[in-house]
């Protein structure tokens, strides 16, 4: 497959003001997509797509993904900027950590709305458009949380695990009108927010990943670009770990 990857796609993504979302925005303008960021914080956005090249390759929207109106707003924009939608990562997500004994109903639903319905809302949007061109894919980040359950995250494990259920099933409604939907689960990745981990926490997370590192968010991106690409055409409903090893 010669030239860019992503040549003249239009490309959204949700949290992609920072980490692992940023990362895959570089790399998809790298292979000559055009991308629009999706965040909570609006001023993050704007100034994220700025960092990418500015308006003619990259835009900033603020959205809540919990939001259907919202992630209406960001399509559109997307559809005035550049196209509609060719490729739609659905990354956004937050943590609100905690035992089951000690955790609030509020922490609970907070990573429910961002995580499941934000991706239910991402998938379903996108997916709409994308089924009256008869191509796209959709690319919802998992977790590995959500595939072995991890202690002290009964919502995030819940909501993660939730993604994949929610990508097959998006996955078997949308392929005959020619719409991929794949997932991806992360496992340990170096980003602000891991790297504040205490370090007890941080050495038992290591200790079971039998590649001994932790993983780049450029890694996660890569495969990211593999399923946003023609490389993956023949997949769907497919969850791919990006893990080192962890769990396997």
């Amino acid at each position: 497959m010669s030239g860019p990857l992503l040549e003249q796609r239009t490309v959204v993504i949700t949290g992609a003001a920072q980490g692992i979302g940023f990362a895959m925005a570089q790399l998809f303008i790298n292979e000559g997509a055009c991308v629009v960021v999706g965040d909570i914080d609006g001023t993050a956005a704007d100034k994220a797509a700025k960092q990418l090249g500015g308006s003619d390759v990259a835009i900033g929207v603020r959205c809540d993904v919990a939001s259907g109106a919202d992630l209406d707003t960001l399509l559109a924009a997307a559809d005035e900027a550049f196209g509609p939608v060719d490729v739609m990562v659905n990354n956004a997500g937050i943590t609100r950590d905690a035992t089951m004994r000690t955790m609030t109903e509020d922490q609970f639903d907070q990573v429910i709305s961002v995580h499941l319905k934000g991706t239910w809302n991402g998938t379903r949007k996108a997916a709409a458009i994308m089924r009256e061109r008869k191509r796209g894919t959709i690319i919802n980040l998992s977790s590995i949380s959500g595939k072995v359950g991890l202690a002290g995250q009964t919502n995030y494990s819940a909501a993660k695990a939730g993604i994949v259920g929610l990508t097959k099933a998006a996955a078997k409604e949308t392929a005959h009108h020619g719409v991929r939907v794949n997932a991806i689960q992360p496992g340990l990745i170096r980003t602000a927010m891991t790297e504040a981990m205490p370090h007890k926490v941080w050495d038992q997370k290591m200790a079971d990943i039998p590649l001994q590192r932790a993983g780049d968010v450029s890694e996660v991106a890569s495969v990211a670009l593999f399923l946003a690409s023609d490389l993956s055409s023949y997949m769907t409903g497919a969850v791919l770990e990006v893990t080192g090893g962890r769990f396997m």
